[in-house]
């Protein structure tokens, strides 16, 4: 498998569709792999930058987690109770990463006492790694969502929103900035809000 490219990190997000949680099964298929990587490498590499790993770290921790899924992805369809692919690809995450902050612990305990009881104590509970990686998964969705959005409404439209929903000015200042009334900005970011709630509900279904 390639290693993961500095493309491949930005953040553009696509629901992981059916057909291409099949197809991962064949190692072959570099097009299905370079999506998946393009959709999940992000996530991975990010929360591993946020637990305090080097960058040559995260991207070996993002190739641990891809041949996990690689060995184990045929036997994961096949069970009746698989529950949802983010679910458990999330698990092989969160393990992946508690092993390799633990094995370098394991490695500093003959060389460094005092290095190790560091990696030691602040090895992350396996449910902070869980939500780390939730949060940074529904980041990116947002994210993902949001570009979709901008590039579908007016850009008065949407600076009506972002003015108000990230930049958190007040309705009569956003309103005074964009030269329009009150009650166009509500409407507007209205408009935006079910939108993007509507793009992250269809990624979710199809999780």
């Amino acid at each position: 498998m390639s290693p993961i490219s500095d493309q491949q990190m930005k953040p553009t997000h696509e629901p992981t569709r059916a057909s291409l949680i099949l197809r991962l099964q064949d190692a072959e298929d570099v097009a299905a792999w370079d999506e998946f990587a393009a959709i999940y490498g992000p996530v991975v590499f990010n929360v591993a930058l946020s637990r305090g790993f080097q960058a040559a770290d995260a991207d070996n921790l993002v190739q641990e987690v891809f041949m996990a899924v690689a060995s184990s992805i045929s036997k994961w369809l096949h069970r009746d109770d698989r529950g949802s692919f983010r679910a458990w690809l999330l698990r092989i995450a969160r393990n992946a990463a508690v092993d390799m902050i633990t094995q370098k612990a394991t490695r500093s305990l003959g060389r460094d006492g005092s290095e190790a009881l560091a990696h030691l104590v602040n090895l992350p509970a396996p449910s902070a790694i869980s939500s780390d990686l939730d949060l940074e998964c529904e980041r990116l969705v947002f994210q993902w969502a949001s570009e979709r959005v901008r590039k579908s409404v007016a850009e008065h439209t949407w600076q009506a929103f972002w003015l108000t929903s990230i930049e958190e000015l007040s309705v009569e200042e956003a309103a005074a900035q964009l030269d329009t009334r009150p009650g166009n900005i509500y409407f507007a970011r209205s408009r935006v809000m079910a939108r993007i709630k509507e793009l992250v509900q269809q990624y979710q279904d199809q999780q």
